[in-house]
């Protein structure tokens, strides 16, 4: 039996343990020995990246918040041209460092795309000073654990109305968002409904041959 590799530990915004893990190829994150992502499961990441460039516009400005292990990134970037802009926004940086270092050979190198620009800093904030023309047509939040956040408490004021008007602001006029979660959750519905249009919830699978939809992503539009 192959062993489980522990390839780097480090701390959350909330104190607890986040640790990388590698065992017959594939890769784990884990928080406080939970898991919280694997390279086994990506079919729902690359659903939200489908689902938002469905209506981007030409030279589109793509913001994904939380990098993950890259596979939105990558769907976004195998989905767009040369001229898209997207911008991907990752709180710690030993998430970045270890999608170079540990995971060059999955996604890690998609960081250095020409058209991706990399931002150590709280996606809240950068969609806080998105105004004009640098407003994004398309934003994918795939941070935490949805709603119920589960890395760090402060993540909940996205998904509250203060939050959703502040993201509406960030959006173009017919600009999209897009919530991936690892819940339904019918009165996040009802919340965005009161900022969104078009307000939608798919249920989404972890990979491709699973018998069961785990995840779901919240659609909305902006006017």
């Amino acid at each position: 039996m192959k062993p489980t590799v522990t390839l780097a530990t480090t701390r959350t915004p909330d104190g607890a343990t986040m640790t990388l893990h590698e065992h017959d190829g594939q890769h784990f994150l884990k928080v406080a020995g939970l898991q919280l992502m694997s390279t086994t499961a990506s079919s729902s990441e690359e659903q939200m990246a489908e689902l938002s460039c469905a209506t981007l516009p030409p030279r589109p400005r793509i913001l994904i918040g939380g990098l993950g292990f890259g596979f939105t990134l990558k769907r976004v970037l195998e989905l767009t041209g040369p001229d898209a802009a997207v911008h991907v926004s990752e709180l710690m940086p030993e998430i970045v460092a270890w999608n170079r270092e540990y995971l060059a050979a999955v996604n890690g190198r998609l960081l250095d795309d020409p058209r991706v620009t990399t931002l150590v800093r709280d996606v809240y904030d950068i969609i806080g000073k998105a105004s004009g023309p640098d407003r994004y047509h398309a934003i994918l939040l795939d941070v935490d654990n949805g709603p119920d956040p589960f890395v760090q408490k402060g993540n909940e004021r996205l998904y509250q109305g203060s939050g959703l008007v502040r993201i509406k602001a960030a959006l173009q006029p017919g600009g999209r968002v897009i919530f991936w979660s690892a819940h339904q959750d019918k009165s996040f519905v009802k919340t965005l409904s009161r900022t969104f249009r078009n307000v939608e919830a798919i249920s989404a699978k972890a990979y491709p041959k699973a018998k069961r939809f785990t995840h779901t992503l919240f659609i909305a539009d902006r006017d």
